[in-house]
Protein backbone atom coordinates (compact mmCIF):
# COMPACT_ATOMS: atom_id res chain seq x y z
CA UNK A 1 0.00 0.00 0.00
CA UNK A 2 2.87 2.36 0.82
CA UNK A 3 4.31 1.74 -2.64
CA UNK A 4 0.95 2.59 -4.21
CA UNK A 5 0.75 5.84 -2.22
CA UNK A 6 4.29 6.75 -3.34
CA UNK A 7 3.41 6.12 -6.99
CA UNK A 8 0.24 8.23 -6.68
CA UNK A 9 2.23 11.07 -5.12
CA UNK A 10 4.86 10.94 -7.87
CA UNK A 11 2.15 11.05 -10.53
CA UNK A 12 0.52 14.07 -8.89
CA UNK A 13 3.86 15.92 -8.73
CA UNK A 14 4.46 15.33 -12.43
CA UNK A 15 0.94 16.54 -13.27
CA UNK A 16 1.36 19.75 -11.28
CA UNK A 17 4.70 20.43 -12.94
CA UNK A 18 3.05 20.05 -16.34
CA UNK A 19 0.28 22.45 -15.34
CA UNK A 20 2.70 25.33 -14.85
CA UNK A 21 4.81 24.53 -17.88
CA UNK A 22 7.82 23.42 -15.84
CA UNK A 23 8.73 20.10 -17.38
CA UNK A 24 11.92 19.95 -15.35
CA UNK A 25 10.26 20.65 -11.97
CA UNK A 26 12.41 19.09 -9.24
CA UNK A 27 12.89 19.10 -5.49
CA UNK A 28 15.54 21.42 -4.69
CA UNK A 29 17.19 34.88 5.28
CA UNK A 30 15.62 37.79 4.41
CA UNK A 31 14.05 39.18 1.28
CA UNK A 32 15.21 42.23 -0.61
CA UNK A 33 13.21 45.40 -0.23
CA UNK A 34 12.47 47.97 -2.85
CA UNK A 35 13.38 47.26 -6.46
CA UNK A 36 11.55 48.51 -9.55
CA UNK A 37 7.85 49.15 -9.07
CA UNK A 38 5.28 46.89 -10.67
CA UNK A 39 4.01 49.75 -12.76
CA UNK A 40 7.36 50.08 -14.52
CA UNK A 41 6.96 46.68 -16.14
CA UNK A 42 3.23 46.08 -16.18
CA UNK A 43 2.16 48.08 -19.20
CA UNK A 44 2.59 45.18 -21.65
CA UNK A 45 0.64 42.68 -19.53
CA UNK A 46 -3.15 42.19 -19.30
CA UNK A 47 -3.84 45.34 -21.26
CA UNK A 48 -7.56 44.68 -21.78
CA UNK A 49 -8.37 42.90 -18.51
CA UNK A 50 -10.06 45.84 -16.81
CA UNK A 51 -13.03 45.82 -19.22
CA UNK A 52 -14.46 42.70 -17.53
CA UNK A 53 -14.07 43.82 -13.90
CA UNK A 54 -16.68 42.30 -11.60
CA UNK A 55 -17.79 39.55 -14.00
CA UNK A 56 -17.61 35.91 -12.96
CA UNK A 57 -14.25 34.52 -14.08
CA UNK A 58 -14.42 31.04 -12.56
CA UNK A 59 -17.49 29.00 -11.67
CA UNK A 60 -17.08 25.66 -9.88
CA UNK A 61 -20.17 23.52 -9.29
CA UNK A 62 -20.43 20.23 -7.41
CA UNK A 63 -16.70 19.52 -7.67
CA UNK A 64 -15.56 16.23 -6.13
CA UNK A 65 -12.26 14.42 -5.87
CA UNK A 66 -12.26 10.92 -4.40
CA UNK A 67 -9.01 9.02 -3.99
CA UNK A 68 -9.36 5.22 -4.02
CA UNK A 69 -8.26 3.23 -0.98
CA UNK A 70 -6.61 0.04 -2.21
CA UNK A 71 -5.62 -3.11 -0.34
CA UNK A 72 -4.25 -6.51 -1.15
CA UNK A 73 -1.78 -7.82 -3.68
CA UNK A 74 -3.97 -6.82 -6.65
CA UNK A 75 -4.72 -3.34 -5.31
CA UNK A 76 -8.45 -3.94 -4.92
CA UNK A 77 -10.41 -0.74 -4.20
CA UNK A 78 -12.07 -1.04 -0.79
CA UNK A 79 -13.08 2.56 -0.17
CA UNK A 80 -12.64 6.20 -1.09
CA UNK A 81 -11.06 9.24 0.55
CA UNK A 82 -13.40 12.16 -0.11
CA UNK A 83 -10.76 14.87 -0.35
CA UNK A 84 -13.12 17.34 -2.09
CA UNK A 85 -16.81 16.66 -1.64
CA UNK A 86 -19.42 18.60 -3.64
CA UNK A 87 -17.80 22.04 -3.58
CA UNK A 88 -19.31 25.01 -5.44
CA UNK A 89 -17.83 28.50 -5.61
CA UNK A 90 -17.29 31.48 -7.90
CA UNK A 91 -14.38 33.87 -8.36
CA UNK A 92 -15.02 37.25 -9.97
CA UNK A 93 -12.69 39.23 -12.19
CA UNK A 94 -10.25 41.28 -10.11
CA UNK A 95 -11.14 39.79 -6.71
CA UNK A 96 -9.33 37.57 -4.22
CA UNK A 97 -11.29 34.59 -2.95
CA UNK A 98 -9.65 33.29 0.23
CA UNK A 99 -9.95 29.61 1.08
CA UNK A 100 -9.26 28.74 4.71
CA UNK A 101 -9.46 25.62 6.87
CA UNK A 102 -7.44 23.14 8.87
CA UNK A 103 -4.57 21.23 7.31
CA UNK A 104 -5.93 18.25 5.39
CA UNK A 105 -9.38 19.71 4.73
CA UNK A 106 -8.92 19.62 0.93
CA UNK A 107 -7.94 23.22 0.12
CA UNK A 108 -4.88 22.41 -1.98
CA UNK A 109 -6.58 19.45 -3.65
CA UNK A 110 -9.43 21.74 -4.68
CA UNK A 111 -6.98 24.22 -6.21
CA UNK A 112 -5.19 21.53 -8.17
CA UNK A 113 -8.48 20.05 -9.38
CA UNK A 114 -9.49 23.47 -10.75
CA UNK A 115 -6.28 23.51 -12.80
CA UNK A 116 -6.73 19.83 -13.63
CA UNK A 117 -3.26 19.21 -12.28
CA UNK A 118 -5.10 16.28 -10.76
CA UNK A 119 -8.27 15.01 -12.41
CA UNK A 120 -11.53 15.69 -10.54
CA UNK A 121 -13.94 12.84 -9.96
CA UNK A 122 -17.04 14.87 -10.73
CA UNK A 123 -18.53 18.35 -11.06
CA UNK A 124 -18.00 21.21 -13.50
CA UNK A 125 -15.31 23.89 -13.81
CA UNK A 126 -16.20 26.80 -16.08
CA UNK A 127 -13.60 29.46 -16.83
CA UNK A 128 -14.03 32.64 -18.87
CA UNK A 129 -11.12 33.16 -21.21
CA UNK A 130 -9.69 36.56 -22.07
CA UNK A 131 -11.80 36.86 -25.20
CA UNK A 132 -14.98 36.38 -23.15
CA UNK A 133 -15.62 32.75 -24.13
CA UNK A 134 -16.60 30.48 -21.25
CA UNK A 135 -15.04 27.03 -21.43
CA UNK A 136 -15.73 23.82 -19.54
CA UNK A 137 -12.27 22.97 -18.22
CA UNK A 138 -13.18 19.35 -17.47
CA UNK A 139 -14.29 18.77 -21.07
CA UNK A 140 -11.10 20.10 -22.68
CA UNK A 141 -8.76 17.82 -24.56
CA UNK A 142 -4.99 18.00 -24.11
CA UNK A 143 -4.54 20.85 -26.59
CA UNK A 144 -7.45 22.86 -25.19
CA UNK A 145 -6.19 22.37 -21.64
CA UNK A 146 -2.73 23.55 -22.66
CA UNK A 147 -4.28 26.71 -24.10
CA UNK A 148 -6.40 27.53 -21.03
CA UNK A 149 -3.47 26.95 -18.69
CA UNK A 150 -1.82 30.02 -20.16
CA UNK A 151 -4.54 31.96 -18.35
CA UNK A 152 -4.63 29.89 -15.13
CA UNK A 153 -1.41 29.47 -13.17
CA UNK A 154 -0.22 28.25 -9.77
CA UNK A 155 2.06 29.78 -7.14
CA UNK A 156 3.45 26.97 -4.98
CA UNK A 157 3.75 26.85 -1.21
CA UNK A 158 7.42 25.92 -0.90
CA UNK A 159 9.79 28.38 -2.61
CA UNK A 160 12.67 25.96 -2.07
CA UNK A 161 11.39 22.76 -3.70
CA UNK A 162 9.31 24.42 -6.45
CA UNK A 163 12.35 25.80 -8.32
CA UNK A 164 14.66 23.51 -10.27
CA UNK A 165 18.11 23.84 -8.63
CA UNK A 166 19.85 23.05 -11.95
CA UNK A 167 18.27 25.95 -13.81
CA UNK A 168 19.14 29.65 -13.67
CA UNK A 169 16.52 32.28 -12.92
CA UNK A 170 16.43 33.21 -16.61
CA UNK A 171 15.68 29.58 -17.55
CA UNK A 172 13.07 29.13 -14.80
CA UNK A 173 11.11 32.27 -15.64
CA UNK A 174 11.52 31.83 -19.38
CA UNK A 175 10.53 28.16 -19.56
CA UNK A 176 6.73 28.75 -19.66
CA UNK A 177 7.27 31.22 -22.52
CA UNK A 178 9.25 28.61 -24.44
CA UNK A 179 6.86 25.74 -23.65
CA UNK A 180 3.85 27.72 -24.86
CA UNK A 181 5.68 29.17 -27.87
CA UNK A 182 5.24 32.75 -26.68
CA UNK A 183 8.78 34.06 -27.16
CA UNK A 184 12.32 33.04 -28.12
CA UNK A 185 15.69 34.65 -28.59
CA UNK A 186 16.01 38.36 -27.81
CA UNK A 187 12.27 38.71 -27.25
CA UNK A 188 12.43 35.95 -24.63
CA UNK A 189 15.26 37.74 -22.85
CA UNK A 190 13.37 41.02 -22.91
CA UNK A 191 10.23 39.50 -21.45
CA UNK A 192 12.13 37.63 -18.74
CA UNK A 193 13.83 40.87 -17.64
CA UNK A 194 10.47 42.63 -17.60
CA UNK A 195 8.94 39.86 -15.46
CA UNK A 196 11.79 39.72 -12.99
CA UNK A 197 11.75 43.49 -12.56
CA UNK A 198 7.99 43.37 -12.08
CA UNK A 199 8.42 41.28 -8.92
CA UNK A 200 11.15 43.48 -7.43
CA UNK A 201 14.32 41.72 -8.62
CA UNK A 202 16.70 42.90 -11.34
CA UNK A 203 18.47 41.68 -14.46
CA UNK A 204 21.67 40.97 -12.54
CA UNK A 205 19.90 38.06 -10.82
CA UNK A 206 19.09 36.22 -14.05
CA UNK A 207 22.19 34.01 -14.25
CA UNK A 208 22.09 32.92 -10.62
CA UNK A 209 20.74 29.61 -9.36
CA UNK A 210 17.95 29.23 -6.76
CA UNK A 211 20.33 28.34 -3.90
CA UNK A 212 21.74 31.90 -4.04
CA UNK A 213 18.42 33.45 -2.96
CA UNK A 214 16.46 33.82 0.27
CA UNK A 215 13.00 32.32 0.68
CA UNK A 216 11.26 35.60 -0.15
CA UNK A 217 13.37 36.12 -3.24
CA UNK A 218 12.63 32.57 -4.41
CA UNK A 219 8.93 33.16 -4.00
CA UNK A 220 9.26 36.31 -6.11
CA UNK A 221 10.88 34.16 -8.80
CA UNK A 222 7.99 31.69 -8.52
CA UNK A 223 5.50 34.52 -8.94
CA UNK A 224 7.40 35.83 -11.99
CA UNK A 225 7.24 32.34 -13.52
CA UNK A 226 3.49 32.16 -12.85
CA UNK A 227 3.00 35.53 -14.59
CA UNK A 228 5.12 34.60 -17.61
CA UNK A 229 2.21 33.51 -19.82
CA UNK A 230 0.17 36.62 -18.91
CA UNK A 231 -2.57 34.79 -16.94
CA UNK A 232 -5.68 36.41 -15.53
CA UNK A 233 -6.15 33.94 -12.69
CA UNK A 234 -3.64 32.68 -10.11
CA UNK A 235 -4.10 29.97 -7.51
CA UNK A 236 -1.81 30.87 -4.59
CA UNK A 237 -1.43 27.65 -2.63
CA UNK A 238 -0.13 28.64 0.83
CA UNK A 239 2.09 31.11 -1.02
CA UNK A 240 3.49 32.79 2.11
CA UNK A 241 3.22 30.10 4.80
CA UNK A 242 6.88 29.05 4.46
CA UNK A 243 8.18 32.62 4.88
CA UNK A 244 9.11 34.78 7.86
CA UNK A 245 6.37 37.17 8.99
CA UNK A 246 8.14 40.31 7.73
CA UNK A 247 8.76 38.67 4.36
CA UNK A 248 5.15 37.48 4.24
CA UNK A 249 4.04 41.11 4.40
CA UNK A 250 6.30 42.04 1.47
CA UNK A 251 5.00 39.19 -0.69
CA UNK A 252 1.37 39.93 0.20
CA UNK A 253 1.85 43.59 -0.70
CA UNK A 254 3.49 42.54 -3.97
CA UNK A 255 0.53 40.29 -4.81
CA UNK A 256 -1.93 43.10 -4.09
CA UNK A 257 0.03 45.55 -6.23
CA UNK A 258 0.23 43.04 -9.07
CA UNK A 259 -3.50 42.44 -8.80
CA UNK A 260 -4.24 46.15 -9.04
CA UNK A 261 -1.90 46.71 -11.98
CA UNK A 262 -2.71 43.57 -13.97
CA UNK A 263 -6.39 43.05 -13.01
CA UNK A 264 -5.56 39.59 -11.66
CA UNK A 265 -7.96 37.31 -9.82
CA UNK A 266 -6.69 35.08 -7.01
CA UNK A 267 -7.84 31.92 -5.32
CA UNK A 268 -5.74 32.36 -2.19
CA UNK A 269 -5.38 29.20 -0.10
CA UNK A 270 -4.14 29.51 3.47
CA UNK A 271 -4.63 28.24 7.01
CA UNK A 272 -3.59 31.64 8.44
CA UNK A 273 -6.68 33.67 9.33
CA UNK A 274 -4.68 36.91 9.58
CA UNK A 275 -3.34 36.52 6.05
CA UNK A 276 -6.77 35.62 4.70
CA UNK A 277 -8.36 38.65 6.33
CA UNK A 278 -5.64 40.94 4.99
CA UNK A 279 -5.75 39.93 1.36
CA UNK A 280 -9.21 38.49 0.62
CA UNK A 281 -12.37 40.15 -0.70
CA UNK A 282 -14.48 37.05 0.00
CA UNK A 283 -13.72 33.99 2.11
CA UNK A 284 -14.70 30.33 1.92
CA UNK A 285 -14.30 27.99 4.90
CA UNK A 286 -13.64 24.28 4.29
CA UNK A 287 -14.11 21.35 6.65
CA UNK A 288 -13.37 17.72 5.67
CA UNK A 289 -13.64 18.36 1.94
CA UNK A 290 -16.79 20.49 2.09
CA UNK A 291 -17.29 24.22 1.78
CA UNK A 292 -19.29 25.12 4.90
CA UNK A 293 -19.50 28.93 4.68
CA UNK A 294 -18.78 31.75 2.24
CA UNK A 295 -19.14 35.50 2.74
CA UNK A 296 -17.46 38.84 2.32
CA UNK A 297 -14.32 38.96 4.46
CA UNK A 298 -15.43 41.45 7.08
CA UNK A 299 -18.96 39.99 7.26
CA UNK A 300 -17.60 36.52 7.95
CA UNK A 301 -15.11 37.68 10.57
CA UNK A 302 -17.70 39.91 12.27
CA UNK A 303 -20.56 37.41 12.41
CA UNK A 304 -20.04 33.82 11.27
CA UNK A 305 -23.08 31.62 10.71
CA UNK A 306 -21.48 28.16 10.92
CA UNK A 307 -20.30 26.72 14.28
CA UNK A 308 -17.04 25.51 12.74
CA UNK A 309 -16.25 29.01 11.48
CA UNK A 310 -16.91 30.37 14.97
CA UNK A 311 -14.49 27.86 16.49
CA UNK A 312 -11.90 28.55 13.81
CA UNK A 313 -12.06 32.31 14.36
CA UNK A 314 -11.72 31.87 18.12
CA UNK A 315 -8.29 30.30 17.56
CA UNK A 316 -6.95 33.54 16.09
CA UNK A 317 -4.58 35.22 18.59
CA UNK A 318 -5.51 38.66 19.89
CA UNK A 319 -2.57 41.10 19.55
CA UNK A 320 -3.26 42.68 22.94
CA UNK A 321 -1.63 41.25 26.10
CA UNK A 322 -4.30 42.90 28.29
CA UNK A 323 -7.10 40.87 26.70
CA UNK A 324 -7.72 37.18 27.19
CA UNK A 325 -8.87 35.18 24.20
CA UNK A 326 -12.04 33.13 24.70
CA UNK A 327 -11.08 30.14 22.62
CA UNK A 328 -13.63 27.49 21.72
CA UNK A 329 -12.05 24.05 22.26
CA UNK A 330 -13.85 21.45 20.18
CA UNK A 331 -14.26 17.93 21.48
CA UNK A 332 -13.37 14.83 19.51
CA UNK A 333 -11.28 14.49 16.37
CA UNK A 334 -11.61 15.80 12.83
CA UNK A 335 -13.81 13.48 10.79
CA UNK A 336 -12.11 10.84 8.67
CA UNK A 337 -12.68 11.72 4.97
CA UNK A 338 -12.47 8.02 4.15
CA UNK A 339 -15.34 7.31 6.54
CA UNK A 340 -17.19 10.56 7.28
CA UNK A 341 -20.12 10.63 9.71
CA UNK A 342 -23.70 10.68 8.48
CA UNK A 343 -25.56 13.95 8.19
CA UNK A 344 -23.44 17.03 8.88
CA UNK A 345 -19.75 16.11 8.96
CA UNK A 346 -19.23 18.53 11.85
CA UNK A 347 -22.01 17.26 14.13
CA UNK A 348 -19.82 14.96 16.35
CA UNK A 349 -17.85 18.07 17.44
CA UNK A 350 -20.55 20.73 17.24
CA UNK A 351 -21.78 22.19 20.55
CA UNK A 352 -25.07 23.17 18.89
CA UNK A 353 -25.85 19.81 17.23
CA UNK A 354 -29.39 18.43 17.31
CA UNK A 355 -30.96 15.22 16.06
CA UNK A 356 -31.43 16.41 12.49
CA UNK A 357 -27.69 17.14 12.23
CA UNK A 358 -26.94 13.43 12.69
CA UNK A 359 -29.13 12.24 9.83
CA UNK A 360 -29.47 15.00 7.18
CA UNK A 361 -26.66 16.80 5.39
CA UNK A 362 -27.34 20.56 5.60
CA UNK A 363 -27.71 22.43 2.30
CA UNK A 364 -25.82 25.63 1.61
CA UNK A 365 -28.36 28.39 2.25
CA UNK A 366 -28.28 32.17 2.11
CA UNK A 367 -28.40 33.85 5.54
CA UNK A 368 -27.53 37.41 4.50
CA UNK A 369 -26.51 39.36 1.43
CA UNK A 370 -23.73 37.31 -0.27
CA UNK A 371 -23.43 35.20 2.90
CA UNK A 372 -24.05 31.44 2.73
CA UNK A 373 -23.67 28.71 5.32
CA UNK A 374 -24.19 24.93 5.29
CA UNK A 375 -25.89 24.61 8.67
CA UNK A 376 -29.45 23.59 9.53
CA UNK A 377 -29.62 26.45 12.04
CA UNK A 378 -27.68 29.13 10.18
CA UNK A 379 -29.21 32.49 10.92
CA UNK A 380 -30.75 31.24 14.17
CA UNK A 381 -27.57 30.79 16.19
CA UNK A 382 -25.90 33.83 17.73
CA UNK A 383 -22.26 33.02 16.98
CA UNK A 384 -19.25 35.05 18.04
CA UNK A 385 -16.93 36.59 15.46
CA UNK A 386 -13.31 37.70 15.62
CA UNK A 387 -12.11 41.09 16.81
Amino acid sequence: MAEQVRRDADAETEAVAAAVGDANHATGGGDIAGGPSVGAAASSFRGEAGSHAGETLLRVEGLTKYFPVRKGFFGRTVGQVKAVDDVSLTVRQGETFGLVGESGCGKSTLGRCILRAIEPTGGTIRFRERGGTEVDVRALDKQGLRSVRREMQLVFQDPYSSLNPRMTVAEIVGEPLVCHGVARGSELRRRVISLIEMVGLSARHLERYPHAFSGGQRQRIGIARALATDPGFLICDEAVSALDVSVQAQILNLLRELQERLALSYLFISHDLGVIRHISDRVGVMYVGKLVETAGTEALFARPHHPYTEALLSSKPIPDPRRKAERIVLSGEVANPANPPSGCYFHPRCPYARDICKTAAPPMKQVADNHYAACHFAGELNLRGAL
